[in-house]
């Protein structure tokens, strides 16, 4: 049994092996809803920049790696992005104003300042802004300790409050990257929910503690994201509005009311061959009189305003 470690005498906490949260089965929850319905979605557009030569030690998600490999510079990842902030994300603008939708714009730092006519037209149409980190290739990691990781926040936040007039009031770190700090860190900056755990169906407080100083983790855009499942999953891109479709249906069946978030990356949806994938799943949305399709900010409210009365019940 060398070099391997007894068990310890000490129980973990019930569910898990930290306490950045209260464990809590879906089962022991009162039923949520919102008004008439069961269901709620916020579709959630990602505008990143990827830069062409990131400060050396920076992390970026592994894998995403070109055809033939991984290259420094790297032109073609770099190019496929800029794609996305160029050309595609006027394709998916005039496609969600056509329906009337209004998304949670997840804002990179960086395309504060590289796009500034990109950021003009999200202010202008009032759109919902959370905080997107920094660049598509500065990912949060144990890397960073803590005042790093602090001045990392509060510069992303700092850096996209300049552009946008409305509060800044929610986090989805860049590839999800985040360490055991980052829910303390990020109420610490200000910040009400987070949409970087893809561990419940429903909204929930991290690290409680006194409720105004929670943070709501909302569902994140995980199973339900372009780049995950096309880009990453390798699924054929039309099925995608089958996939939101069987979701949508199999949570309806189902006694406890559900939250989805939908991720959606102008590089990937906003190609010409992709972009009729997710105007299918925009009607799709249109026609289910059974989901609330709103922005996160307002399923966060939502589930503050009820856990002040009842505490986890949305």
């Amino acid at each position: 049994m060398s070099g391997s470690p007894l068990p310890s005498a000490q129980p973990a906490p019930r569910g898990m092996d930290h306490a950045l949260y209260d464990f809590e089965p879906l089962p022991a929850r009162p039923a949520l809803s919102f008004g008439t319905r069961r269901l709620a979605a916020c579709l959630v557009l990602q505008l990143e920049h990827w830069e062409l030569a990131p400060p050396e030690g920076s992390l970026r998600d592994p894998r995403f790696k070109g055809e033939f490999g991984t290259f420094a510079p790297e032109f073609r990842t770099w190019s496929s992005r800029a794609y996305g902030n160029r050309v595609g994300v006027w394709r998916i603008l005039s496609l969600l104003d056509e329906f009337g939708f209004a998304p949670t714009v997840a804002l990179g730092a960086a395309v504060v300042q590289t796009h500034p006519e990109l950021v003009a037209e999200i202010v202008r149409r009032g759109w919902e802004v959370a905080v997107h980190g920094f660049s598509a290739n500065r990912m949060i990691s144990a890397r960073m300790d803590e005042a790093e990781e602090r001045a990392f926040i509060v510069a992303c936040r700092d850096i996209v409050a300049s552009a946008c007039p409305a509060p800044l009031r929610g986090w989805l770190g860049q590839d999800h990257g985040l360490t055991p700090r980052t829910g303390a860190l990020l109420r610490e900056a200000g910040f009400a929910y987070t949409l970087d755990w893809p561990n419940d169906d429903q909204p929930y407080w991290q690290a409680t503690g006194e409720l105004p100083r929670g943070l709501v983790a909302l569902p994140a855009p995980t199973e339900l994201d372009d780049v995950q499942t096309i880009a990453l999953r390798r699924i054929a891109p039309e099925r995608f509005p089958g996939l939101v479709r069987d979701m949508l249906d199999g949570a309806a069946a189902l006694p406890e009311g559900r939250v989805f978030s939908i991720g959606i990356h102008p590089w990937l949806f906003g190609a010409p061959h992709r972009i009729r994938y997710l105007r299918q799943t925009l009607e799709l949305l249109r026609e289910r009189s059974d989901v609330l399709l709103t922005t996160a900010g307002d399923i966060a409210d939502r589930f503050i305003h009820c856990s002040k009365e009842r505490p986890h019940v949305a």
